[in-house]
């Protein structure tokens, strides 16, 4: 069985999520109704997947899910009552791998947490053979998850690692936001290309030198994006 936290504020709202993912989803539900605790409990490694409210008394969702992604990867999904873009891209930028806005139908949250937990699980399955990828100063260890820049491990989140093993083993081939986020997030997850859009820009700042020229991963204007051999 599958353990998933919620961290909100709102008893109501947190007691209905619960009961859909109990009942429609058949998951071990914990709540958290403030940042201070949903992060010792998230930080206990007992769970499988986070749903995280930003607006949050004692530690905002932003601090809640800075402080995750520096010890973990497990799947954050984030919830915003918000529809402005500034506070997705400030919550994918810290490591969430997708969001939801508020109001939302339940049946549409256990659909999302079952997507990312089945595909993180065939992500990180047990696999061997993987060879590991080696251009120029990038190196990329698939049964690891491991990435390496001249030598120096660098710490990616799972839908970032995801997006650059998927362009790695695609070189040269020009894959559209669209694409992307079908082949990364999955076919069955619910949210738009603006996703990817976040985790290139955060890729780049990670393992491309120069900022204003992109050694790895190339810009093709009104088509997507490429990875450059």
């Amino acid at each position: 069985m599958k353990n998933i936290l919620i961290v909100e504020d709102e008893q109501l709202i947190a007691e209905l999520q619960r009961d859909y993912l109990e009942v429609s989803g058949g998951f071990s539900v914990d709540l958290a109704a403030d940042g201070e605790r949903g992060l010792n409990l998230a930080l206990s490694g007992q769970y499988d997947l986070i749903i995280l409210d930003l607006m949050l008394p004692v530690l905002n969702g932003f601090e809640v899910c800075r402080r995750i992604r520096n010890e973990m990867n497990v799947p954050i999904l984030m919830v915003t009552a918000k529809k402005e873009d500034i506070d997705v891209i400030r919550g994918l930028g810290l490591g969430a791998d997708d969001y939801i806005t508020k109001p939302f139908k339940p049946g549409e949250l256990v659909a999302r947490v079952k997507a990312h937990l089945a595909r993180y699980d065939r992500l990180t399955g047990n696999k061997t053979g993987s060879p590991e990828i080696r251009i120029r100063d990038l190196m990329i260890e698939p049964d690891s998850r491991r990435v390496y820049l001249q030598g120096h491990e660098i710490s990616l989140t799972t839908k970032e690692f995801d997006l650059l093993h998927f362009l790695a083993v695609n070189p040269n081939r020009v894959f559209s936001k669209n694409h992307l986020f079908d082949r990364v997030w999955g076919m069955e997850a619910l949210g738009d290309a603006q996703t990817v859009t976040v985790h290139i820009r955060k890729l780049r700042e990670k393992i491309e030198t120069s900022p204003s020229k992109s050694e790895y991963i190339e810009t093709v204007w009104g088509a997507g994006y490429r990875f450059r051999l």
